[in-house]
């Protein structure tokens, strides 16, 4: 175990550094960059500009550097805990981060214990009742959720909350919570919010893993060892959740690695619709405008939590499933 722990903490730091280079190099791809957007709508208002006005743009932010010289100083400064300056923000990058990181991952990650508390146990349902009144009710939900964009299921939700209870549903905070300090009646006004992204992030993954529970428990209860198991007596209760149940959740435990930076990063057309003040918005901006350190910072943490998700799975596999050894 601990010359495999050795092993993958190196291949981690390895994959970390690929991404940081793949990253800052594929923000910088597009044509132009932040001086030229500048430019371009410093020129657009009808304001007199010199012709230089671009290239002392560039110099004062330093993005007539090499690619190579930039890549290295954002590096530098993440050694330092900094990010690099936002040009669209005009503040530091790690502040936005951290800013907006905690409500993303606190979203994130109550919507994966929302999808993993609904699919796992009505996809046991679907499985054991297959072909059944039951089962045929889930099915027709989950393909029905999964046809659904978020987006169009978060529009839906704000129309009729508003139309028909007089409720607005947009935010995380109520008004006089917005730019209050943290408190505990701030956070109890959080979790009043909360349920609301929770449930339409949650909708198309529950949809999914549904289908998938069902898949695979159907294919481990046609397994020889369950016959073997209910020869010895054991009651089906018992049967069903010490073998095929376990065995059925490995899929739900190799997901981890993704699932919560892709609900991170999925999130941007909910959050721009519920008006979220969380990571989605701030990406897409800094995207848009190449905000080039502020993007970079963004997509390094989401592969980061890819990469430590996807060794944390690893290791719940070999504990869930003992058919799988990591020597």
């Amino acid at each position: 175990m601990t010359s495999y722990l050795i092993k993958r903490t190196l291949i981690m730091l390895f994959t970390i550094a690929v991404v940081s280079i793949a990253s800052f190099a594929t923000i910088q791809l597009p044509p132009g960059d932040y001086a030229t957007k500048l430019y371009s709508q410093i020129a657009g208002s009808g304001a007199n500009v010199s012709p230089d006005l671009e290239e002392r743009i560039r110099e004062q932010y330093g993005l007539n550097q090499p690619v190579h010289v930039q890549y290295f100083k954002w590096i530098r400064n993440l050694f330092q805990g900094q990010f690099g300056y936002s040009y669209t923000y005009k503040q530091d990058a790690s502040a936005l981060i951290r800013d907006r990181l905690p409500l993303s991952f606190v979203i994130s990650f109550s919507t994966i214990l929302f999808i993993w508390l609904v699919a796992i146990p009505v996809g046991i349902f679907s499985a054991v009742k297959k072909y059944s009144a039951g089962d045929y009710s889930v099915s027709f939900l989950s393909f029905l959720g999964m046809s659904i964009p978020d987006f169009l299921l978060a529009l839906i939700f704000m129309f009729v909350s508003y139309r028909f209870f007089g409720q607005s549903v947009a935010g995380l905070f109520s008004e006089q919570y917005v730019n209050a300090p943290w408190s505990f009646a701030k956070v109890l006004d959080f979790l009043g919010h909360l349920w609301v992204p929770i449930l339409i992030g949650g909708v198309a993954g529950v949809a999914a893993l549904i289908r998938t529970m069902r898949a695979n428990l159907l294919d481990e209860l046609n397994k020889p060892y369950v016959e073997t198991a209910r020869a010895k007596g054991i009651s089906e209760g018992r049967l069903l959740w010490k073998y095929p149940v376990r065995h059925a959740l490995n899929p739900f435990v190799s997901t981890i690695g993704w699932t919560l930076p892709l609900i991170i990063s999925g999130e941007v057309l909910i959050s721009k619709v519920l008006n979220l003040p969380t990571t989605g918005p701030v990406l897409f901006n800094a995207l848009q405008s190449q905000d080039l350190y502020l993007a970079a910072g963004f997509i390094l943490v989401l592969s980061v939590l890819t990469v430590i998700g996807t060794f944390i799975s690893d290791l719940l596999l070999a504990w869930l499933d003992p058919r799988i050894r990591l020597e």
